[in-house]
């Protein structure tokens, strides 16, 4: 399914610029949370107004904006005020209602659109597009099944032994591990399909992994692209726990591969926005192993928030630009950089009680950069923040991290 983008009317919304009726050039996002906060912070860095649209009277996002309308997100009057305050509109995350983006882009332009967002909220969906581009992607995604109905579940029994041991995914809502079952054996599969409800869902193929990377794209309403290169990822638990943006954190050619499927994926989507693609990169018993495509994020993604500090342009920065329709630079990495997500699990002892993280400690460590999201409550497996590590090579920065991780006990990150 490709978007079609009609960019005849799409005049560049320039910064701190005022129409006839005196209204300051404003952008808005669906979505408070932290990716709404940071993206507010750097339209307001660049002199636009800011406008939200989240029920949480407390969100990140809501309490650093210049507007916070407080309601749901197909809520018909803050839909009508997000539009008449805003000049373009974009999304925090890809779960908002379709059909709101669908109204909002009948009157404001809105990146990414309807399209792309749906079917990013759909695995299904998502499957079959990186299926239909994988000549022009160069990649294609693991071997996957369609189960939605007793019919279809039997089907794979009987007929796809290939596809086990793996992974049910339900086709809709799952981020961070939540929605996925890894299953064995034909029984264990209907087993998790009842457990998950019965909902649409995908088996795909465990494959055997040797490392997880990511792209991020932005992609103008004219269609030019920028990109970042690659980053490599570690997961603990279906979360992300590190990244590692620095020459050398994947060999050069499959990073060249990764970031060519990225900008290819978002060409075949006619997409606007930042868009981050992630990958697998399995051992087929080739030098560098395969890379296979796993899902997409059409918005900034954690592992590309050490752009922050170590680009001369953010990701964030680059999703102002593409929904203002303001040329694209190419962003440029001046430092290597290690970030280390910060999830609510730190702000408690192994006892369970609260505790205030040693940031004196952390802090006193060269080149931290500590990103807290404003937050009110710590809960573990929250994410609460991000730690970025910069410095002037791949070494200095990895003995930071490990001793940042260290006092912060941070799980599983002995060998980053």
């Amino acid at each position: 399914m490709n978007e079609v983008i009609d960019i005849k009317n799409m005049t560049p919304i320039f910064p701190g610029s005022v129409d006839a009726a005196g209204q300051r050039a404003t952008l808005g996002v669906l979505g408070g949370g932290q990716l709404g906060r940071m993206f507010v912070h750097a339209a307001q860095r660049l002199g636009y107004f800011t406008a939200v649209l989240e029920p949480d009277a407390q969100s990140p996002a809501g309490l650093v904006s210049h507007h916070h309308i407080q309601t749901s997100y197909d809520d018909p009057a803050g839909l009508a005020e997000l539009a008449q305050l805003c000049q373009a509109i974009t999304t925090e995350f890809e779960n908002v209602p379709a059909q709101t983006l669908q109204t909002l882009a009948q009157t404001r332009p809105v990146a990414p659109g309807a399209a792309v967002v749906g079917i990013a909220q759909n695995r299904i969906e998502e499957k079959a597009h990186f299926t239909a581009c994988a000549d022009v992607s160069g990649v294609t995604c693991a071997p996957y099944a369609v189960i939605e109905t007793d019919a279809q579940l039997q089907g794979v029994q009987r007929n796809r032994a290939d596809l086990l041991p793996g992974i049910l995914k339900t086709a809709r809502m799952g981020y961070d591990g939540k929605g996925q079952v890894r299953v064995k054996t034909a029984d264990e599969l209907a087993t998790a399909w009842t457990e998950l409800g019965g909902v649409a869902c995908v088996l795909e193929k465990m494959l055997p992994l040797t490392a997880e990377c990511s792209v991020l794209v932005a992609r103008g309403w004219d269609g030019q692209v920028v990109s970042f290169a690659p980053q490599r990822n570690v997961h603990v638990e279906g979360i992300l726990a590190v990244t590692h943006a620095y020459e050398g954190n994947m060999p050069s050619a499959l990073a060249d591969r990764a970031r060519d499927a990225a900008v290819a994926i978002a060409q075949h989507l006619n997409y606007v926005g930042v868009l981050c693609v992630e990958f697998f990169v399995v051992d087929d018993g080739t030098e560098h192993g395969g890379l296979v495509v796993n899902e997409m994020a059409p918005r900034p993604h954690n592992s590309g928030h050490y752009t922050i500090d170590a680009c001369d342009a953010s990701q964030f920065d680059l999703q102002v630009y593409a929904m203002a329709g303001l040329p694209l630079p190419q962003p440029r990495q001046h430092s290597p950089a290690i970030m280390l997500n910060l999830l609510g699990d730190v702000w408690f002892d192994a006892s369970g009680q609260l505790q205030e993280p040693n940031w004196r400690s952390v802090l006193s460590l060269p080149g931290t950069h500590l990103h807290l999201y404003g937050k009110l409550q710590a809960r573990p497996g929250r994410k609460m923040g991000h730690l970025t590590i910069t410095g002037p090579d791949v070494a200095s920065i990895t003995t930071v991290a490990r001793r940042a991780a260290d006092l912060l006990g941070l799980p599983g990150l002995g060998d980053i």
